[in-house]
């Protein structure tokens, strides 16, 4: 068996990472796997194909800004991409995330209608099914069930088409294009992904739920002393975690919760750019952005909750490396947020209530240990697991040709 993935990087990130990982997976069980992206730079040791340039990503951001149409550029790019799946051969071709300044999706679909293999496409989040947007959940916009135009965040949120308004006709160009594929499955890490997906024009293909998951040899209960070298003996740690805070992952719940918490308490946020840092409020301890899973492991275990304050997301893993690390989750109720936490092993709140998320901390921290809670949620989420699930499904659709 033959596995072709496409996704915009690869190697690093949290999408890159799982394409690494299904091509391991593949190897282990004496099969074969290549990786094709578009930008940055794969690992070493890995089959990959870089067919993207900085040159060509450049003018697919100009295209976007001027043109509004993410997508539909990187024409002589995404026709490299078809020489190399041509030349390659694959049983399978699975798909992840196909918009990121890379690829024109209308000739890449193109040739899959015509090529005669399964394609797995793998969703991370709503931009396939949008006139624009990636996410759409933080301002209620549902536009997309019937076709966009008069886009209330084309300019303020990615891809960010900041001069046209191009939704209507974008919907309706990627509606044709991704429509019609003789063998296609859509893969949704939540099954709060999976119920839009059901309800948009890709309602057509079958849904299949396969969440996303972490290295338990990675994430779970370490002591490395950590809270006496910071100095935190005696306080009740919050924990936040993100790779950008920006507006939509809740960074000013942690300011007024940092008003409203007695002293003893103290927030812990981890991916702060050097801007943020600079104007952290005092009651914040802020890390800058970290790669190192251990590090990372460090923080989760020393924290007494972690937070997440999210306001749209398709099925955050850091919840999942937070109980991997014995660590109880509070959550918005929000998106596929809610899908890995319960009663056992955290709290979900009403999404952007600062009271009840306050009630929930402190009740939190007068609750029993929960770590073994936790932990055992957590194991539900091994990763090696989660991508034996892609390749029985790899058998699966082969078995049906």
């Amino acid at each position: 068996m033959k596995v072709l993935q496409i996704n915009t990087i690869c190697g690093s990130g949290s999408v890159g990472r799982i394409t690494v990982d299904i091509v391991h997976a593949l190897e282990e069980q004496g099969d074969e796997g290549m990786v094709a992206f578009g930008r940055r730079t794969g690992p070493e040791g890995i089959p990959t194909y870089k067919f993207g340039t900085d040159l060509d990503m450049g003018f697919h951001v100009l295209h976007t800004f001027f043109r509004g149409e993410h997508g539909f550029a990187s024409k002589k790019q995404t026709g490299r991409l078809i020489e190399k799946i041509r030349e390659y051969d694959p049983d399978i071709i699975h798909l992840h995330n196909i918009h990121g300044f890379y690829l024109d999706v209308e000739q890449l679909f193109w040739y899959l209608k015509q090529a005669g293999k399964p394609v797995v496409w793998t969703l991370h989040d709503c931009w396939s099914f949008t006139g624009h947007c990636a996410h759409f959940d933080y301002i209620g916009c549902m536009k997309w069930k019937t076709g966009c135009g008069s886009c209330p965040q084309y300019r303020s949120v990615y891809p960010y088409a900041l001069f046209k308004d191009n939704t209507a006709s974008n919907y309706q160009r990627k509606k044709a294009a991704f429509t019609g594929v003789p063998s296609l499955t859509v893969v949704t890490p939540s099954r709060w992904l999976a119920g839009y997906a059901r309800e948009s024009y890709l309602g057509e293909y079958p849904v299949q739920v396969i969440p996303n998951g972490i290295a338990l040899d990675k994430f779970h209960p370490v002591d490395q002393g950590l809270r006496r070298k910071l100095g935190f003996e005696g306080k009740y740690i919050l924990l936040g975690v993100a790779s950008m805070w920006e507006e939509r992952k809740g960074y000013a719940y942690f300011e007024q919760l940092a008003d409203r918490l007695p002293d003893d308490y103290q927030i812990i946020l981890i991916g702060l750019s050097k801007r943020k840092m600079k104007k952290l409020h005092p009651k914040i301890h802020g890390v800058m952005r970290t790669n190192s899973m251990e590090e990372l492991a460090e923080y989760y275990s020393m924290a007494d909750a972690y937070v997440n304050t999210t306001l749209e997301d398709t099925f955050p893993t850091t919840n999942l490396e937070a109980l991997a690390c014995g660590t109880p989750v509070i959550t918005f109720a929000t998106g596929g947020s809610v899908e890995s936490v319960d009663e056992s092993c955290g709290k979900v709140v009403p999404k952007g209530d600062v009271e009840a998320l306050e009630a929930a901390v402190k009740a939190m921290r007068s609750e029993p240990d929960k770590r073994t809670a936790c932990l055992t949620k957590a194991s539900h989420y091994d990763k090696n697991e989660r991508f034996q699930d892609y390749l029985k499904l790899y058998a699966k659709l082969l078995h049906e040709e």
